[in-house]
């Protein structure tokens, strides 16, 4: 495994790969690695002649009230599973190396980057859409992984890659969780012991509204304020939005019909957790 910092340095060890007729995965991550990356990573080997995972805390992607400061890192723990896991390159620029002085250009997605997340995070999205674009440029990558637990970012990175004519296949795979049903996030190490039964609160409301849906129950208000119920029982918990959405455009939907995804994020204590699940009826 070999570990750089530099663009130019990863860019001439990945065209000697391609010049092999090497394919490449890619893993963008912004590290503090747990069993959800992992899972992603393990995925890029199956598929995959050489894999690349980015470690990289991206500053365009947080508020100005937001966690960049105290977003987890632990550099030598991640090098230690990126290798336990055969990644090939591992891929930790500085800021300033992937914003230089004078960086001015960004990517937006417009409508499915304003809606759910993007509301209360107004450029989030388009800070995701503008690293990943640079990181696919950079790596030249045949194909890059994420989580489900992050949908929206998902179906956003898959649209972008159609609208612009992108070289690479997006793959999403299945959301990774605890024993206990919390969605694997690196943002769960914030949480307090009475926190983390509040957040289990949003996998139970998500469990009970699949189980209203498999008895025949269509009806998106209804199914709602069951969620709503046992969210609110968190002492520690706000709801930012709970929302049932078309899972590929992301427009509301008031009945259950077809592809849809149930989304929610809820505040717990200083944590913003979300989750999901998405339902074919």
């Amino acid at each position: 495994m070999i570990a750089i910092n530099s663009i130019d340095e990863l860019k001439a060890n990945l065209k000697a790969c391609k010049e092999k007729g090497l394919s490449i995965g890619l893993v963008p991550t912004m590290g503090y690695l747990h069993e959800g990356h992992l899972s992603l990573i393990k995925k890029a080997r199956e598929d995959n002649d050489i894999v690349v995972v980015s470690i990289f805390v991206n500053p365009t992607q947080f508020g100005p009230k937001e966690d960049f400061d105290q977003y987890p890192r632990d550099r030598q723990k991640d090098l230690e599973k990126c290798e336990e896991n055969q990644c090939d390159y591992v891929f930790l620029p500085q800021v300033n190396e992937m914003y230089p002085e004078g960086f001015s250009t960004y990517v937006e997605v417009e409508k499915l980057g304003q809606v759910l997340c993007g509301e209360s995070r107004p450029t989030h999205f388009e800070g995701v859409a503008t690293i990943l674009t640079k990181l696919f440029n950079i790596t030249k990558a045949d194909r890059a992984y994420f989580g489900q637990k992050d949908a929206q970012q998902l179906i956003i990175v898959q649209k972008m890659v159609k609208d612009l004519n992108m070289d690479i296949e997006i793959i999403g795979c299945p959301i990774v969780r605890e024993k206990d049903g919390l969605a694997l996030s690196s943002r769960n190490t914030y949480l307090s012991e009475e926190e983390r039964k509040d957040g289990l609160l949003l996998y139970e409301s998500l469990v009970r509204a699949k189980e209203l849906i498999d008895g025949g129950e269509r009806n998106v208000s209804t199914i709602k304020q069951e969620m709503k119920g046992i969210i609110n029982r968190g002492k520690n918990s706000e709801i930012d939005y709970i929302e049932f959405v078309n899972g590929k455009t992301l427009a509301p939907v008031s009945e259950v019909s077809g592809n849809v995804l149930i989304a929610i994020a809820v505040q717990v204590g200083n944590t913003r957790l979300i989750d999901n699940v998405i339902i074919d009826a």
